[in-house]
């Protein structure tokens, strides 16, 4: 069994699954110790809307994802984070939640 930001590798992966270890992917990488913002429940909302804004410029639905909008927010997420993260760290994200993709 491995977990992958809350996703059991050892249960059957959803769309829906990807698209929560993403919000919680997201919230890790740009949120977790951060002094941008004061609650981390702050953090949480602020992630998740970041990702369904995301969602909807790419012409898809945060509450019913599929293997090909997810990907395609990937890349838009990858582009976000170039200008706050080291592309190696943001390489090691998009692989851990692409790992979690294969299993769709």
């Amino acid at each position: 069994m491995v977990i992958i930001y809350g996703a059991d590798t050892s249960k059957k992966i959803t769309p829906e699954i990807v698209r929560d270890a993403m919000v919680d992917c997201f919230y890790k990488a740009h949120c977790v110790d951060s002094s941008l913002f004061e609650t981390s429940e702050f953090n949480k909302v602020y992630c998740e809307q970041t990702i369904r804004t995301m969602f909807e410029e790419s012409g898809d639905d945060f509450e019913k994802p599929s293997k090909e909008s997810i990907i395609r927010v990937i890349q838009k997420l990858k582009e976000f984070s170039t200008n706050f993260r080291d592309s190696k760290i943001i390489k090691q994200h998009e692989a851990e939640i692409m790992s979690l993709i294969n299993y769709l």
